[in-house]
């Protein structure tokens, strides 16, 4: 039906209104910031009416406008809109936010219209209805990404960041470009409902799990997972709204094409263990490494870092409904923590220094942990009975229990024997909070997606193997991180944290070996540095 095109209005607003930036003039940056807020909230409010259609039509694919099923098209379903929705509320936001921080930069302009054309093409990207339309938008999002990162191309660092971007974005073209025409060739058609539709009953073969390697390979390069992250790292160096922005669909645009794709991944359980040790490998390396950074934004895009990883581990284990959860919790937390970064620093520089951090005795730390462990444990099984834990699967069992070991370390700080009865109150009150309302959105998840998503099929030998792995490492880093007071000033430990805080100097290995090729990424029509730097404004 043609009213299931409704939501390819979003993003035709957003090109309608960079091509008139474009053509018209740039002289008045202020008229066009408004132009571009206007056309974003526009696309926010088009995303809303869209949700309105799926309850009141239900989920659908519109007509495609194109020969054999590869034009333009729009799929309307529980995955499409929430993406939908996330996006263009983040980019809203994100322009606004632009109009006031890139006040009197030279080239503002410029950056407004890439800025529009990098959320048309994710919101062109998440309701794609065929591979064609999807493989085109998936590389317009990187190129327009491009040309922000190269907002300051005078800065090294920035070119640097660009540079690997630009190689890591190709590779992960040509993944899914594979991917895509051993889809196209494994079940004859286009058209992504289609290819889900055979692929749900088992159809595909060989080709069909081809493609599902090749469909991961493309998003651990998007979602830059370990030993690929470097770019995401050093992203500092553009405006602060790149880095909000990427939290709306781009750099977790990897965690949706597994999303999308799902029943194509669970024809090849290998991929999927696979995908489960590289996301729980970056998981726990970004985490460790955000611990280290001495600055806010280097810390905020490590723990990126980190949040893509466990993305992909939740994909992995076959919780698509819990990644897709993931994707808008960390959406739109992690946006708020970039975009406030500069008012964060000037409060902490205002407040007095904070005291000692409250941690268990040497003789109780044992104690207070595993007594968190208890607690917590309790509460989110408490939470899982009074709202309806349902038939749950291992794997999701396994990702309650990461959340418990999360958790009980900040609830051990509560029970520490110094700890004021104030701290105590407080963790037992948030950790409350956090298994009801962790539980409550879980529920709802996998409810808005039943019968979009695939259930999680039940482990296999290799399965449970990863599972106790994923316990047994997370469980042992929460520990470490609960007790770090008690050995942090061991000279090992000095030594790990140098280690970390350089990110184990992957980096440095990867700038060595881009070295020696030509950089071509800044082209004649790039923008243009400005008297005003990143370094002024965060």
């Amino acid at each position: 039906m043609l009213i299931h095109a409704l939501p390819l209005l979003a993003p035709a607003l957003l090109i309608a209104a960079a091509i008139y930036l474009h053509r018209g003039p740039a002289d008045d940056p202020a008229r066009a910031a408004r132009l571009a807020e206007g056309a974003s909230l526009g696309a926010a409010l088009i995303a809303l009416a869209s949700l309105g259609l799926l309850i009141a039509k239900g989920a659908g694919d519109s007509v495609n406008f194109g020969l054999f099923g590869a034009g333009v098209s729009a799929r309307l379903d529980a995955v499409s809109i929430t993406m939908l929705l996330l996006v263009s509320f983040i980019g809203w936001i994100v322009v606004r936010y632009s109009r006031t921080y890139l006040d009197g930069e030279a080239r503002q302009t410029h950056f407004t219209i890439w800025l529009l054309g990098t959320l048309a093409a994710v919101l062109v990207l998440v309701q794609s209805g065929n591979l064609v339309q999807f493989v085109l938008a998936w590389i317009a999002t990187s190129l327009c990404l491009h040309k922000l990162l190269l907002f300051y191309p005078e800065r090294v660092a920035a070119q640097r960041a660009a540079r690997k971007k630009f190689i890591t974005a190709r590779t992960g073209d040509a993944a899914l470009l594979i991917a895509a025409i051993l889809l196209i060739f494994a079940y004859g058609t286009p058209r992504i409902s289609e290819i889900l539709e055979a692929a749900r009953l088992g159809e595909g073969g060989t080709p069909a799990a081809l493609a599902a390697a090749f469909l991961a390979l493309a998003a651990i390069l998007k979602s830059a997972q370990f030993p690929t992250h470097g770019w995401l790292t050093e992203v500092m160096e553009a405006p602060t709204p790149v880095s909000a922005l990427l939290h709306a669909g781009v750099v977790n645009a990897g965690g949706f094409l597994l999303i999308r794709f799902a029943d194509v991944m669970l024809l090849s359980p290998l991929t999927l263990a696979g995908l489960v040790l590289i996301g729980g490998f970056t998981a726990l390396f970004g985490g460790l490494v955000m611990l280290t950074q001495p600055t806010v934004k280097a810390s905020l895009a490590w723990s990126t870092v980190g949040q893509m990883g466990f993305m992909i581990l939740q994909c992995g284990l076959a919780l698509f409904p819990l990644a897709l959860l993931h994707i808008v919790a960390h959406s739109l937390y992690k946006a708020h923590a970039f975009l406030s970064s500069g008012g964060a620093v000037t409060l902490v520089a205002s407040i007095r220094r904070p005291g000692p951090v409250a941690v268990p005795s040497l003789a109780n730390v044992g104690r207070a942990f595993a007594l968190a462990i208890a607690i917590y444990a309790c509460v989110y099984l408490a939470s899982g009975a009074l709202l309806g834990f349902g038939a749950k699967s291992p794997q999701a069992v396994a990702l309650g229990a990461i959340l418990i070991f999360g958790v009980a370390y900040l609830l051990a700080q509560g029970l520490a024997d110094a700890a004021p009865r104030a701290l105590t109150q407080r963790t037992a009150l948030l950790s409350g909070i956090a298994a009801v309302s962790y539980v409550a959105l879980q529920r709802l998840a996998e409810w808005a997606t039943w019968g979009t998503l695939p259930l999680t099929p039940p482990p296999g030998d290799l399965e449970w193997a990863l599972i106790l792995l994923a316990l047994l490492s997370f469980g042992l880093v929460a520990l470490a991180q609960a007790t770090l007071p008690l050995w942090s000033h061991h000279p090992a430990a000095q030594g790990l944290r140098i280690h970390l805080s350089n990110g184990l100097y992957i980096n440095a290995v990867e700038d060595r070996l881009l070295r020696g090729w030509a950089w071509r990424g800044t082209p004649s029509t790039s923008m243009t540095p400005t008297t005003t730097g990143e370094g002024a404004k965060a």
